[in-house]
């Protein structure tokens, strides 16, 4: 399925706009509000982004989990507009939410000033949640009128890949905007590498870390399977050309089976990759350091298989 926003207000997707800013343009699937103009724009490959999915986002319970958030990795656009004076976060906001709901998003999450609080706004832009560069939040924060909503498009056929949007308008002494946040999440046959050292290095070198899909394990268990060996084989050779350099094997799961559980068997599966790496292809053990954290750092959602695939990995990072 090809997916494609219904053109807010039913205006034609355009194109740009001479005031944006350089360098700027709308997402592909999603065309701006009429007579908005682009105040900041930026893209990042293959990072992390935290959704919002309630009041309390920001905050953690006893076991660590992030509460009212959901965190993704993923192809990231972030667009702020200036939107024109001559209308309103309610007209904004309804035109977005009718244009995401008949492209096939869910509404994950979604309130207003009244119902989270005058300072909703600066906690998810202005602190560690998903902040924006200081002098460029303006039209992302208000004290006086906004409306925000999370939604999610669950790409079941594998083409496009999942993906997440975060959008926030607000009414302030600056304007008013619109915050525009889309994550693409690859499909998987995308988003798995070819293990070989060439890409081991690649990857370390412009993000500190690879998650490596092609080292198996049976389910709920610890003992590498003999499929592995190809990319134990490549880590090795990668380590070997790469003699200066540490890197922590951090083992990761899906979310079945509970928390005590799958931190247990992360760590396991860590450890036993590390063994394999120093018994069967001689790295030093000091330059090798095991961990597991269990479904803390998902790379989708838990509440597909798809997603559930992609989580169950194993990750060689940079300290």
């Amino acid at each position: 399925m090809l997916l494609v926003f219904v053109a807010l207000s039913g205006t034609v997707f355009s194109q740009g706009h001479e005031d944006d800013v350089e360098g700027a343009e709308d997402h592909p699937l999603i065309s701006r509000f009429p007579g908005s103009v682009i105040r900041y724009y930026e893209t990042r490959a293959a990072d992390e982004f935290i959704i919002p999915l309630g009041e309390d986002v920001g905050e953690y319970d006893e076991d660590g989990e992030p509460i009212d958030a959901r965190v993704v990795v993923g192809d990231i656009t972030r667009i702020q507009y200036e939107a024109p004076e001559d209308t309103s976060t309610l007209e904004i906001y309804n035109n977005y939410e009718s244009a995401l709901k008949q492209a096939g998003f869910d509404i994950l999450f979604s309130g207003d000033r009244e119902e989270l609080g005058w300072f909703w706004t600066r906690k998810i832009y202005l602190r560690d949640i998903i902040p924006l560069p200081g002098r460029e939040s303006g039209l992302a924060v208000s004290e006086e009128d906004f409306r925000y909503l999370t939604a999610e498009y669950i790409d079941e056929e594998d083409e496009l890949g999942d993906i997440y949007i975060s959008f926030c308008t607000t009414s302030s002494g600056d304007g008013i905007g619109i915050q525009l946040d889309i994550v693409e999440i690859a499909p998987p046959d995308q988003d798995l590498i070819e293990v070989n050292v060439d890409n081991l290095e690649r990857y370390l070198d412009e993000k500190g870390s690879v998650s490596i899909y092609d080292i198996y394990f049976d389910t709920g268990e610890s003992e590498l399977k003999a499929e592995s060996e190809a990319a134990l084989s490549e880590i090795a050779e990668f380590l070997t050309q790469n003699p200066e350099l540490n890197l922590y094997v951090v083992g990761h799961t899906d979310s079945s089976g509970g928390y005590e559980l799958n931190m247990e068997l992360s760590l396991e599966r860590a450890e036993a990759v590390m063994e394999a790496l120093v018994e069967d292809y001689d790295i030093d053990r000091d330059r090798l350091n095991a961990k597991g954290v269990g479904f803390l750092a998902p790379v989708a959602t838990n509440e597909t298989e798809k997603g559930r695939s992609l989580n169950r990995r194993v990750e060689l990072v940079k300290p």
